[in-house]
């Protein structure tokens, strides 16, 4: 019997990396903040899918396919799609016709689809559970009932309408995740505290709605008796209420980028554990690091903001279109904790990486998984590592890196451009008659030539005949 492999990964919680021991191995159990189906996901968006997609690989290997519960949640509650379901169904719902939920599915339904749509394309594997905010409302009621019963949260009027908030101070744990001291922070603070709240740091769990906004009704314990507000909830609740569904108040793996460990996983906790009353919420986090592009953070005001389906589908990006597996490899050259350029330059490392693999048989054919890879992997994770390993097709699916797919990518980028040059023979006359200008040291038409080719995403490369000394003149598709 195989012996089960040591796992170890670093714990933003304890701040140190430790050996990962299952609550239940016959049910290891992972959730990964997923994405506000507002719009296109961007590129920083494929991170956090990307890493832990090969964490679910891997716990799948070790423990068995049918051993690992992964839930990525959607969140589809947010104040810009209530307002564009409003707008657009807002008859539909007056009547009587269509509830909210069916009108944030309505709105939300294309841009998921698409999300779903890029990460398979970046060789991501579906989520056993994919849950939306909006099936869980009734649930995150109950569970902020159960937090106002404990005396974890109150219901308070501020300037824009009723909130039912939470009591930070009624966790003495809170910050643990963070390391922020709550004293600190109200010592710190900058502006007044809000008249409605106890403490600066208190953060809403529900909030009402104004007459022309969407929202639901709930009913919840005050000191005047049970009030109802018409609003929708607070964005760190969606999570605890999401994950104790599918996988209990406590489980193994929390995962997600690292600007959400304050407030959200920060906030996820508190309420989680206070709900239940556990000391934890998950026995392990990981939370992968920030990525920018090309030396810059990424923003619309940059002009370097780029969804994934862009850099796929269109040549915005390094004027050309790259592939999902050249995305993927790219992100997994640098270790998850840590953060990332994303750059062109990086892109062309991955994809000439991908083109060497390419030309070893054993990389098509070999079902033996080397060792020395998943011997990475399970050290944090440490795919930088495990690429370096990496000797068969076994190797490259448990990173999650479809070569087959490249190779009908990289075959129809070929033969789109033999359709307008004509054929391979073509190119080869052309190179030839380059090199004859060059032996008649006719170098405008020799340059000519080559512009000509590298214009129609053909790089030519000069070198020599390691036994004649000759010039020799290779060529690649640029894509």
């Amino acid at each position: 019997m195989t012996e089960t492999p040591v796992l170890t990964f670093y714990n933003t919680l304890t701040r140190q990396k430790e050996r990962f021991t299952p609550i239940d191995p016959a049910n290891v159990r992972m959730y990964v903040c997923g994405p506000t189906v507002y719009d296109y996901a961007h590129i920083g968006n494929a991170r956090p899918a990307i890493v832990f997609d090969v964490l679910f690989r891997l716990l799948r290997h070790v423990y068995g396919a049918d051993h690992v519960t992964y839930v990525r949640n959607i969140t589809d509650v947010d104040d810009k799609i209530n307002a564009r379901a409003l707008r657009d169904y807002s008859d539909e719902i007056d009547a009587g016709r269509m509830s909210l939920n069916a009108a944030i599915r309505q709105v939300t339904e294309k841009t998921l689809a698409q999300y779903l749509e890029d990460t398979a394309a970046l060789g991501c594997l579906e989520p056993t559970v994919q849950p939306r905010a909006t099936e869980h409302i009734e649930g995150m009621i109950a569970m902020i009932r159960t937090l106002i019963d404990g005396g974890h949260a109150y219901v308070a009027a501020g300037s824009e309408g009723r909130e039912v908030l939470f009591d930070v101070a009624s966790m003495p744990a809170y910050g643990g995740l963070s390391k922020r001291n709550l004293d600190e922070q109200q010592a710190g603070a900058r502006i007044a505290v809000e008249a409605h709240k106890k403490n600066p740091a208190d953060f809403v769990l529900w909030k009402e709605s104004d007459p022309d906004e969407p929202g639901w009704d709930g009913k919840f314990p005050s000191p005047e008796g049970e009030v109802n507000i018409h609003g929708r909830p607070g964005w760190h609740i969606e999570c605890s209420v999401m994950s104790e569904h599918h996988l209990g108040p406590v489980f193994d793996i929390h995962g997600g980028g690292l600007d959400l460990i304050f407030p959200h996983h920060e906030n996820e906790i508190a309420q989680s554990c206070c709900a239940h009353g556990n000391d934890r919420m998950a026995n392990v986090w990981m939370h992968n690091g920030f990525l920018q592009v090309e030396g810059r953070k990424m923003s619309k005001s940059e002009g370097n903001f780029f969804t994934i389906h862009e850099l796929m589908a269109t040549e915005n990006f390094g004027g050309r279109k790259w592939p999902g597996e050249v995305l993927r490899l790219a992100m997994l050259m640098t270790h998850y904790r840590e953060p990332i350029d994303f750059s062109v330059r990086r892109l062309e490392e991955a994809e000439a990486i991908l083109n060497k693999w390419s030309k070893r048989p054993e990389m098509k054919e070999s079902t033996t998984l080397n060792s020395d890879v998943v011997a990475a992997l399970v050290n944090d994770l440490d795919t930088y590592a495990a690429i370096q390993k990496v000797t068969s097709k076994a190797d490259l699916d448990l990173l999650g890196v479809d070569l087959s797919g490249f190779n009908k990518w990289s075959q129809a980028v070929i033969s789109a451009l033999v359709d307008r040059i004509g054929d391979e023979a073509a190119i080869h006359r052309k190179v030839n008659q380059r090199l004859a200008f060059i032996r008649d040291k006719n170098w405008a038409e020799a340059d000519r030539i080559r512009d000509e080719l590298l214009s129609e995403g053909i790089q030519l490369k000069d070198g020599k005949d390691s036994e004649t000394g000759e010039r020799i003149t290779t060529w690649e598709v640029r894509r």
